[in-house]
C-alpha cells in the first residue's frame, strides 16, 4: 500500500460501498484528498472507483504492466468508439488499438477524455502567479510513477473519471460541476495486467472538484469465473 492510501471505515452512508462487479475482494484502499495511488490490476480483475463525497475528479493513466511503453491512448480510444466521453462499454485502448481495460458498469454516464491533467504550469497560466506553488495532478503522476520507473516522458493524455467537460458548438471546452454524487461508482475490467496510475485531483481553482477535493475508494474484485 502506498503512503497516500489508508484502510478505514466508509466516510459516507450512501449504501454504495461495494464493488459494482461481484467477486472476491483482492484490494480495498482509500485515496486521500489530493493524493496519488497506483496498483497493477490483474487481467480479469475489476477495479471499482467510488466517488465517496461526490464531484471529485480522478485523473488516471493506464500502462501494460509487462511493458509500460504500451500505454493508454486518448486519440485511439476516442476514434475507436466515436465519442469523446467514456461510459459502460467503452474500451480503453493503447496506441496500437489493443484493449487495456473495459468499462463494465457506470453509475454516472459521462467521464472525460480531453480535459487533461492540471499542473503547476497550467495553474499559473490559467489562474495566476499566486497558484504557482499549488500541488497538481502532474506532480502526483510523477511522484507515483517513479515507483514504477516512469518519468515525465511517460506521461500521456489522461482519463478524468467523474469529470464533466462539455464542448460548446464553437469547440470551446468547459470545466463545470460534475454529474456524480456521493457513492457513485465506475467499474473497469483489466483486459491485460494493467498498471493503473491515479491522481485524486487536487485542483481548487475550478469546479471539477466542487472547489473542495475529497477522498475516493478503490476496490479490486476477482469475479467468480476468474477464481
Amino acid at each position: 500500500m502506498n503512503t497516500a492510501t489508508e484502510t478505514r471505515a466508509p466516510v459516507n452512508a450512501t449504501g454504495s460501498q461495494t464493488a459494482l462487479v461481484a467477486g472476491s475482494v483482492v484490494l480495498d484502499e482509500y485515496v486521500e484528498a489530493r493524493g496519488p495511488w497506483s496498483a497493477v490490476i490483474a487481467a480479469g480483475d475489476v477495479l471499482t472507483i467510488v466517488d465517496l463525497e461526490g464531484n471529485q475528479a480522478v485523473d488516471c493513466l493506464l500502462y501494460a504492466a509487462e511493458d509500460t511503453s504500451v500505454r493508454y491512448s486518448a486519440a485511439v480510444t476516442i476514434a475507436a468508439q466515436r465519442s469523446i466521453v467514456l461510459t459502460t462499454g467503452s474500451v480503453l485502448r493503447s496506441e496500437t488499438g489493443a484493449p487495456l481495460m473495459t468499462v463494465m458498469a457506470d453509475e454516472v454516464g459521462v467521464h472525460d477524455t480531453i480535459g487533461g491533467a492540471c499542473s503547476q504550469e497550467s495553474n499559473t497560466l490559467r489562474y495566476g502567479q499566486h497558484t504557482r506553488e499549488q500541488h497538481a495532478c502532474v506532480e502526483n503522476f510523477l511522484i507515483e510513477g517513479s515507483r514504477w520507473g516512469l518519468d515525465k516522458r511517460d506521461l500521456v493524455s489522461n482519463i478524468n473519471w467523474f469529470m464533466n467537460v462539455p464542448v460548446d458548438p464553437d469547440g470551446a471546452l468547459g470545466i463545470v460541476d460534475g454529474l456524480s454524487a456521493p457513492g457513485k461508482r465506475v467499474a473497469l475490467r483489466a483486459d491485460i495486467d494493467t498498471l493503473v496510475l491515479v491522481s485524486n485531483c487536487p485542483q481548487i481553482n475550478n469546479p471539477c472538484n466542487g472547489f473542495n477535493p475529497t477522498p475516493v475508494r478503490m476496490i479490486v474484485t476477482r469475479p467468480e469465473a476468474a477464481l
